[in-house]
């Protein structure tokens, strides 16, 4: 017989599943869940982006394109970043389309061999900052001082933040370059919820930093703006040095990212910025309504200025994040994430996704205010 433990990558077995992933799973098996648990947009992709890629289809433009994307769609992701959040990169050299935003990311660690599997399985180091919620979960500069050793080759900001909501603000990225300065670590920023930020405050890349644009990797898609999550596309942007050795890690594992889903970006990115408008209105609008019904029933939860969720701390229930997310969904059938599944300073909070629609989070919310009074 087989001996499969001779065989895998012990790199690979010692890394646990997603803890996202492991209460949607258990959620998909029972009747009469609500689950807040996957950040996926309920809207659908709007209608002109689904017939580009139709249109593509009949057209018979079904081929390979060049292995850092096509050739409009790279021009048309150069006049969006510079439009949106004033960074000019160069569709020649400085641009590659990926399979979603996951594959960048994968792609940028392992170019620069340093998110924690990631790193894990290119054979780095993570070295976790734990953020706080009395800093607005943002990464303080005195913090990444501390963690800073000769060691160090990559700072990854996740901004706007997955779990937390969290931004990085201006003063707050000036303060980061301060840190950076006169080193040779790169940044990786996650900017994938970059149209979703409130309050007014737009986002900002941490590219368009001084002295941040040298040493930053942008990474984006079309899956949380766009509602375009089963389209798998996302890009990366940063100094040509570092694309040409990304590309060339895109080329061998993917060759390109699907044609439809390019053709399909092109018009996103051309004609859809008032789809984008009103889907960010409507996430105000739920991220509103469910921050104010965690408060309204005892869960004390911060106001989160960016991405579409919510972290409201379960401390005062006495209850572990597992405990409580497990409890709920098979007493209430409600699915949240527990907030470990981010990272141990996630203890003692819980995920929850308002991309949901109205119906949903008020249900949602008066099941888990159920739930609260029946352990008290």
């Amino acid at each position: 017989m087989m001996d499969y433990s001779k065989i895998l990558n012990k790199t690979v077995v010692d890394i646990k599943p997603s803890g996202i992933r492991r209460f949607f799973d258990i959620s998909a098996t029972m009747d009469d869940v609500i689950s807040l648990s996957i950040g996926e947009p309920d809207f659908q992709t709007p209608w002109q982006i689904r017939k580009a890629g139709i249109n593509s289809l009949q057209k018979g433009k079904t081929k390979y394109t060049s292995n850092k994307g096509n050739a409009e769609l790279l021009n048309e992701i150069s006049n969006y970043m510079k439009r949106k959040f004033q960074v000019s990169y160069n569709p020649q050299n400085e641009i590659l389309v990926t399979v979603g935003g996951s594959e960048a990311i994968d792609a940028a660690i392992r170019a620069l061999v340093c998110y924690e599997p990631m790193t894990t399985w290119a054979g780095g180091v993570p070295v976790i900052l734990n953020t706080k919620s009395e800093n607005d979960f943002k990464v303080t500069p005195e913090e990444l001082k501390s963690l800073i050793t000769d060691k160090t080759k990559v700072l990854i900001l996740p901004y706007p933040c997955n779990p937390t909501g969290a931004i990085m603000e201006y003063e707050d990225l000036v303060a980061i370059s301060k840190v950076l300065e006169n080193t040779n670590i790169i940044v990786i920023s996650d900017e994938i919820y970059a149209e979703l930020t409130f309050n007014g405050k737009p986002h900002i890349s941490p590219a368009s930093i001084d002295n941040l644009r040298e040493r930053t990797i942008t990474i984006n898609g079309f899956s949380k703006a766009f509602s375009m999550t089963g389209w798998r596309l996302g890009f990366a942007c940063g100094p040509k040095e570092i694309m040409e050795q990304m590309i060339k890690i895109h080329q061998f594992a993917i060759m390109c990212a699907p044609t439809t889903s390019q053709y399909a970006a092109i018009e996103a990115l051309k004609n859809c910025d008032d789809d984008v408008a009103y889907m960010m209105n409507e996430y105000n609008m739920r991220r509103r309504m469910m921050v104010a019904g965690f408060n309204e029933i005892g869960l004390s939860c911060r106001e989160p200025k960016g991405a579409f969720y919510a972290f409201p701390s379960i401390k005062s229930t006495g209850m572990t994040s597992e405990e409580f997310c497990e409890k709920l969904l098979y007493s209430k059938k409600v699915a949240v994430v527990p907030g470990t599944a981010f990272g141990e300073s996630g203890e003692g909070f819980v995920r929850a996704s308002y991309c949901y629609s109205v119906e949903h989070i008020n249900e949602a919310i008066e099941r888990i205010g159920e739930f609260l009074k029946e352990i008290k």
